[in-house]
């Protein structure tokens, strides 16, 4: 199988001039101390629709001929491939029909809809809504647009690589959130072709990662089972073509936790204010999961920002809980006047805030004259989280698994 050139890729960067913008390249400082040297984020969660995958999109449905794009395009994506495709056939005057997973996140199905896509919901996983999309375009005439395995795919997604080499000339190496491979495959193939020896890393969600037994089998494995908040990567196989490209020109394949990828996109948020799907912000999991282990200057691609309000809200409050920024504290204390007024007291003393409060008599656990106080607080970090259990340990209060 024949790689995607990198005169291929910078084809398609003529082509996508007046369609994308070159999204800015963000120095990340906080980052820079556990690797060595300078780390910078590239920011297609401001690219247009929200991620990278317009770039993809508006490559592969140009490059038809005027008799397919008079049949229309069809798509299956859990949201920004949708949202790339919808846009790109309405920029080239076609139709486009997109299949989505039945529980796609709202906004992402809201402005596919908007860009003027006909979308169907159908299945619990993106392989079901790929089926469906793939049966469309057997009985209509339309042409799918696959959302990685394509060759013009994978040149459009290139020119991310092309950007970084430009805005970063020096870079040693470049972490890319990984599902299908595309975006990952066609930054491989262009970084590569001008810097060999810059390393490629590919990041995919530890509960969604279909790349390291397929490298392992030398060809694409399906996963049994996939289960992340990183919707946007969770791929069950890789296609052929993207895997020839992984395979033959990323240096690794990491995978990051469900508790890095929530910390991540806190991380985004808070130091950056940047707002990142899970997805989006695996390459920043993988430089806080994977501290040192990679070669300054570092490029981190950001490859999307559509993200459920809803789900934001919850993977903060997980990411603070994986910072050690909230801590869950059980208490055995007297059941009498004052005793929940005195703990609170000694909390207060300590520095925490306290976010909520249960107070039992009736767990089982509990003898005749004693209380359970459940207290979840807000801390400082780790350390101070256990300052805080060590010394209502101390004060006497007794601090229960």
């Amino acid at each position: 199988m024949r790689l995607v050139t990198v005169d291929r890729i910078q084809q398609a960067r003529r082509l996508l001039e007046p369609v994308v913008r070159m999204t800015p390249m963000e120095h990340a400082r906080d980052l820079e101390a556990a690797h060595g040297g300078p780390v910078h984020l590239k920011c297609e969660n401001l690219q247009r629709t929200g991620s990278f995958k317009i770039r993809g999109a508006y490559t592969r449905i140009h490059a038809l001929s005027d008799a397919e794009k008079e049949r229309g395009v069809v798509a299956a994506s859990a949201g920004n491939h949708a949202q790339g495709v919808a846009l790109a056939a309405a920029l080239l005057g076609t139709r486009a029909t997109v299949f989505m997973p039945e529980r796609a996140p709202l906004p992402k199905l809201a402005a596919t809809k908007a860009y003027g896509a006909d979308v169907h919901l159908h299945g619990a996983v993106l392989e079901e809504a790929l089926a469906q999309a793939t049966a469309f375009a057997e009985r209509t005439g339309a042409v799918f647009i696959h959302p990685f395995d394509h060759a013009d795919i994978i040149a459009g997604q290139g020119t991310v690589g092309l950007e970084i080499l430009d805005q970063v000339p020096d870079v040693a190496t470049v972490l890319v959130a990984t599902g299908g491979g595309g975006l990952v495959g066609g930054v491989a193939s262009a970084v590569k072709a001008l810097k060999p020896g810059v390393r490629m890393v590919g990041v995919q969600a530890e509960a969604a990662a279909a790349y390291p037994p397929s490298l392992s089998a030398g060809e694409p494995v399906r996963l049994g089972s996939m289960q992340t908040m990183a919707d946007g990567i969770a791929v069950g196989q890789p296609g052929p073509v993207t895997f020839e490209h992984v395979s033959s020109l990323v240096d690794d394949v990491l995978t990051v936790s469900e508790e890095s990828l929530s910390r991540a996109v806190l991380n985004c948020l808070e130091r950056r204010k940047l707002v990142v799907e899970p997805a989006g912000a695996a390459a920043v999991a993988a430089l806080l999961e994977h501290p040192g282990a990679f070669e300054a200057p570092v490029v981190a691609v950001l490859s999307g920002g559509n993200v459920d309000p809803l789900l934001l809200l919850q993977i903060i409050q997980h990411g603070m809980t994986a910072a050690g920024r909230y801590l869950n504290l059980r208490l055995c204390v007297p059941d009498r006047p004052g005793s929940l007024a005195g703990v609170l007291n000694r909390v207060s003393e300590l520095g925490a805030n306290v976010l909520d409060i249960e107070h039992s008599r009736i767990a089982g656990r509990l003898a005749i004259g004693e209380v359970e106080i459940e207290l979840k607080l807000e801390t400082r970090g780790p350390e101070h989280c256990t300052e805080v259990a060590a010394q209502l340990q101390r004060a006497g209060y007794t601090v229960m698994p």
